[in-house]
């Protein structure tokens, strides 16, 4: 509990209780005080199902509940994220929030799926802009960098279309995603100094620990670290998976093992899987989905590291007897996208 208010509070908007009892976080270089817990915009969209009344009840409760960062993409339901976002937001105050988007990652089928060219990415900050009915953003990213043809295309036309962004007020400051986490140092080594946050998804969980290895160097650069979906993009849910996820079915029925074992106890695996990802101390802020208010109520607790006695024993038993093997699901989407683009 940090107790101290961040400068995203407004008084007569926020519970300022809540507020107080949120943890606030350096987000590297960026120096934005930003919640421990944010806002994933992922779920708002065909993707995860989502009504639309209670997708802004929860947006404004999240707000008001002291979470100040809120990530979203035109990935995202091709743009339906950001238009819901720019519905819920409108009537709240813009100094209460930082919120983030991205370029690069646009439509469904693989041959418009990417576009890292400066042309695109312009075009696609304004519309983003447009939508989510701002006049900028706090944090322009490049989406899934690893998708690109090669590195070359997103230093020479993404990132310098960006930089210029900047100079133009639509964006304050330069992140960049993607699921490899070699290809993110790589990229971050041929630009020192010209990015000020990095988003990682997957990296820390119960199946995955691959995050720690890379630690000390986004530190070196002073970067603000956003680790997202410990619940492993629904893998470590009660609910399950989503049918597009890219994991082995060895690793489904494994995570299937870990969620029977949690509903015969009456405990949701999701709030043990952020509330193990959460325990780690050198990352800015944990982005994780919640398109209902009950879905939020759960994550707040994750984040104040509240977990009943039975939930603790639960998450050990799951630790120490099934989910005992890191995995991840790495190239798998990037073979099938490559093979795809081939045939066409």
């Amino acid at each position: 509990m940090s107790g101290t208010l961040p400068t995203t509070f407004v008084k007569g908007f926020h519970d300022e209780e809540k507020v107080r009892r949120m943890e606030y976080r350096k987000l590297g270089k960026t120096g934005l005080d930003v919640s421990k817990i944010s806002f994933g915009g992922g779920v708002l969209c065909a993707n995860y199902g989502f009504e639309l009344e209670e997708a802004i009840q929860t947006v404004h409760e999240a707000l008001k509940s002291g979470i100040n960062y809120i990530d979203t993409a035109p990935w995202y339901g091709q743009g339906r994220s950001e238009e819901v976002l720019g519905q819920a937001l409108k009537d709240v105050p813009r100094e209460s929030y930082y919120i983030a988007t991205k370029v690069a990652r646009y439509e469904l089928d693989y041959e418009n799926m990417f576009d890292f060219s400066a042309k695109k990415t312009r075009e696609s900050v304004e519309k983003s802009l447009k939508l989510l009915g701002l006049k900028y953003v706090d944090i322009i990213q490049i989406h899934d960098i690893e998708f690109a043809k090669n590195l070359d295309i997103v230093l020479n036309e993404t990132l310098p279309t960006l930089e210029a962004l900047v100079k133009e007020g639509k964006a304050k400051y330069i992140g960049v995603s993607a699921y490899p986490l070699s290809v993110l140092k790589e990229f971050l080594s041929r630009a020192p100094g010209r990015l000020d946050t990095v988003l990682t998804y997957c990296r820390y969980t119960l199946t995955d620990d691959t995050l720690l290895e890379y630690l000390e160097f986004f530190k070196s650069q002073n970067l603000g670290v956003i680790s997202a979906a410990a619940h492993g993009l629904g893998l470590l849910t009660n609910a399950g998976p989503p049918p597009w996820h890219q994991a082995t079915d060895e690793q489904k029925a494994l995570c299937r093992k870990a969620s029977e074992i949690c509903i015969e106890r009456g405990v949701e695996l999701g709030k043990l899987a952020l509330y193990y990802s959460m325990k780690l101390g050198e990352v800015g802020t944990f982005l994780t989905g919640m398109q209902t208010r009950q879905l939020l109520q759960i994550n707040l607790a994750a984040s104040e590291q509240r977990l009943t006695d039975k939930e603790q024993e639960v998450l050990l038993y799951l630790t120490k007897n099934v989910l005992t093997k890191p995995f991840n699901w790495e190239g798998i989407e990037l073979e099938r996208y490559w093979a795809a683009i081939k045939n066409k």
